[in-house]
């Protein structure tokens, strides 16, 4: 007999609720349709996770996962969208307000994060053998508030009232040494389906559980906070990601998460290695490979290593081979410091065999390059140890067999600078795969009128999982139905955003406004800072002449500050008071807006992008590794404004610089404008910048008296000895941001050409599909194939 969704969403609801589905919450009928989707997929999972382990396979070791809510991805994936309509519907309750109970899987922060999951949804859609790993965090990231303006942090318990998708398996759990302390790592697994697929992925989550939960003798002892001390520190290794490491505890704290969620992964991957293939562990990188997505993963490396001997009896250079064959390292930045280093003293507390491990991996890398003739200054500023410091990205160049970028520029810029000396002497493990998003989310997913209008114009939904289909509707961009169509469905897009926005902050955006949006991590070189000033030198120029702006213009923001990052938290207050500012003042409200979209992460990303006009990519020059936002919104029609930076080069390469807006100083030019790049100069040379940085302390603008603008404007004018005055050159590139972001706007005033630019944005966007990244990298890296389960 066929499965009927209605009858198993009463079912599983009534054991959720413990009463009759038409009484249950959102919330509980949502717990009872997540249960039914598990239960519709175990078999398949169970059988996919045995045939991937039969073969070769890829291990995706990641500090964050930014998944996003998993239920309409898994409807949709699954083809059970409208059975699901149906079922909630037969108990009194509209499909959307289920799946807006859903909390966001709190797992991951930015792009990083969110590059994994798209990853790991296009693996499964292409039935490749590849498990992610990471860690089950409690409370994530941070909830983000604002107050006066001000970031405020909170806990995101996501998990508190239960998450069906993600598994407990305690019988595979694992135990994880320090010299301090000895945990269980506890594995939950969560199902990661395809597009049009049985075969069912894993993203395997660790958790941290002491050995003893609690201490009897202690409490019977009344010693009440001992009897809990044990657990509490152990939680602690998965409770937060990226504790705040500005105090050498913190630092301390984020080594052992690193260290557990990586060693409890191996010691998986050898059992199972030995449980299906063969008892000796040398053949252990034929069957099994290894990406590091960044350095947080490396000390998976001396890892390795230490069970390899340890454990297995291998010896040093038998261990050495086989984890110079099994792993590849991701790099995903530009800046040099920003490549994790430990100190040394943290190893000496935490893990003494791991550091014993890791000063033989220095000298024996000092001593083959010196055999091999290379200067003695280049060694030793290549080695993983120097100065008290432990170098986790040397670490990753040296044992990795492949190093790989993640967009073209950034790729050249890691061979010509950050990782130049590596590139000197191993050319050949460098390559690039430039990132990409899964379209399923990012397109059909959070667009479905515009998807619709693909698969009709296609004549199937193929699309979907091949994006280079839609490259031969490029000529559709003179059709004016097609156009009519296209400025319909933004406008549609617009009035949810504006919907949903009400309903999050009690916030009315302008209607029928050009919507300009910057959506990413918080940080001074993406320049949130550049676009703030444009915003309030706009308001000046409007208060002067309200005729400048004719299409009423919203400006959305959505960013979060690592907590201890004081210098960002200024941006979101400087962003926010300008925001205050222009929806105080009557005569430039209609026109202008400023909206600061609070504890920004996937679901409101869902809204805003198929929402927006103009997609803010404007880091300086050779700063941004590639970005992933840019895709999502040239996938749903907003037209890039950007620096010739990550993967903007190459979104121009495929949509020409007609259907782009680019500005800004190249990377290649940076070097001799900085040479005598006065920015008093500037500040006095541009027609109305003195006045919008004046107004950082000048009383026009509110920081509660912290000097937090006055240090902003500070930075952008003085040096403060170690680095120059606006590093990130905000004020260099104002004056041609200002020109062409102005030009935008008006160009905007012409829909239909507008139309058709966003409709080529659109066609050539396959390109940065996941897929395509996902490909390379089994094809030339991973070394795997498609496996697909048997129906």
């Amino acid at each position: 007999m066929k499965p009927n969704l209605t009858t198993e969403l009463g079912a599983f609801t009534r054991s959720v609720a413990g009463r009759n589905p038409g009484s249950a919450t959102p919330m509980e009928m949502w717990t009872g349709l997540s249960d039914a989707v598990v239960a519709r997929i175990a078999d398949k999972w169970e059988e996919t996770t045995k045939l991937y382990q039969q073969g070769r396979q890829q291990h995706y070791f990641s500090a964050e996962f930014l998944m996003g809510r998993a239920m309409l991805n898994n409807l949709t994936n699954l083809g059970l969208l409208e059975d699901a309509r149906a079922a909630t519907d037969a108990f009194g309750m509209n499909l959307v307000d289920v799946l807006e109970s859903e909390p966001d899987a709190s797992l991951g922060n930015g792009g990083l994060g969110r590059l994994a999951a798209c990853f790991l949804d296009s693996c499964a859609t292409m039935n490749l053998p590849v498990f992610g790993y990471g860690i089950l965090y409690r409370y994530g990231l941070f909830k983000q508030s604002f107050e006066g303006g001000f970031q405020r942090e909170h806990p995101d318990p996501w998990m508190e009232e239960g998450y069906p998708f993600v598994i407990r398996r305690e019988e595979e759990s694992r135990i994880v040494s320090f010299a301090d302390m000895t945990v269980h790592a506890i594995p939950y697994d969560m199902p990661i389906t395809g597009y049009g697929t049985d075969n069912v992925g894993t993203l395997r989550l660790w958790r941290a559980e002491p050995m003893e939960d609690f201490d009897y003798d202690a409490f019977n002892s009344q010693r009440f906070s001992e009897a809990t001390l044990e657990r509490e520190r152990v939680s602690d290794l998965s409770r937060v990601l990226y504790p705040n490491d500005t105090t050498f505890e913190g630092k301390v704290l984020r080594v052992r998460q690193q260290y557990f969620f990586v060693s409890a992964s191996l010691q998986m991957m050898i059992d199972t290695f030995l449980s299906q293939h063969s008892d000796d562990v040398r053949d252990f990188a034929k069957y099994n490979c290894i990406q590091l997505n960044d350095t947080h993963p490396v000390l998976a490396i001396p890892e390795l290593m230490r069970l390899l001997m340890d454990v297995h009896g291998l010896g040093w250079d038998e261990a050495w081979k086989v984890v110079s064959e099994t792993f590849a390292y991701t790099n995903h930045t530009v800046l040099a410091e920003a490549l994790e280093t430990w100190e040394y003293s943290i190893f000496q507390r935490l893990f003494p065999r791991i550091l014993e491990i890791v000063a033989e991996i220095d000298r024996r890398f000092r001593l083959e390059l010196c055999e091999a003739g290379w200067d003695q200054g280049k060694i030793d500023y290549m080695a993983p140890i120097q100065n008290g410091s432990i170098h986790m990205a040397w670490i990753a160049c040296y044992a990795a067999f492949s190093i790989n970028g993640v967009a073209a520029l950034h790729t050249e810029i890691i061979k010509s600078d950050t990782l130049h000396d590596w590139h000197d002497i191993w050319p050949e493990k460098f390559n690039n795969k430039t990132n990409g998003v899964t379209p399923r989310r990012w397109l059909n997913q959070i667009n479905p009128r515009l998807a619709a209008l693909l698969t009709k114009l296609c004549g199937s939904d193929a699309w979907v999982t091949n994006m280079d289909l839609l490259r031969p509707l490029a000529s559709a961009g003179d059709n004016p139905e097609v156009l009519q169509e296209l400025i319909a469905i933004k406008q549609e897009n617009k009035e949810r955003f504006a919907t949903w926005l009400k309903g999050r902050t009690d916030l009315e955006i302008i209607p029928g406004a050009m919507v300009d949006v910057q959506i990413k991590r918080l940080h001074e070189y993406k320049r949130q800072l550049l676009n703030a000033l444009y915003i309030l030198d706009l308001y000046f120029r409007v208060k002067a002449d309200p005729s400048i702006v004719q299409t009423p213009r919203v400006f959305v923001f959505g960013a979060k500050a690592a907590p201890g990052y004081f210098r960002a938290k200024a941006i979101i207050k400087f962003i926010n008071e300008v925001a205050r500012l222009i929806s105080e003042d009557d005569a430039v409200n209609d026109k202008l807006q400023v909206v600061f979209v609070p504890n920004y992460n996937v679901s409101p990303a869902e809204y805003i992008i198929p929402a927006a006009d103009i997609s803010e990519q404007i880091s300086v020059a050779g700063k941004e590794a590639s970005g992933t936002s840019n895709m999502k919104f040239m996938m749903n029609g907003a037209l890039t404004l950007g620096t010739m930076d990550g993967a903007n080069v190459e979104i121009v390469d495929a949509v020409g610089t007609d259907n782009a807006y680019i500005f800004g100083a190249r990377v290649e030019e940076l070097p001799e404008l900085r040479r005598n790049y006065d920015p008093y100069q500037v500040m006095t040379d541009v027609p109305g910048l003195k006045r919008a940085l004046d107004a950082l302390v000048d009383g026009t603008l509110d920081d509660a008296y912290t000097g937090m603008f006055h240090d902003l404007r500070h930075s952008l004018l003085e040096s403060p000895g170690y680095e120059p005055a606006d590093v990130y050159y905000v004020l260099g590139d104002f004056a041609d941001y200002r020109k062409v972001r102005d030009q935008m706007a008006k160009d905007y005033e012409d829909q239909m050409a507008w139309a058709s630019k966003a409709w080529q944005n659109i066609c050539y966007s396959g390109r940065f599909s996941s897929d395509r990244t996902i490909n390379d990298y089994a094809q030339e890296v991973w070394k795997i194939a498609p496996q697909k389960i048997t129906k």
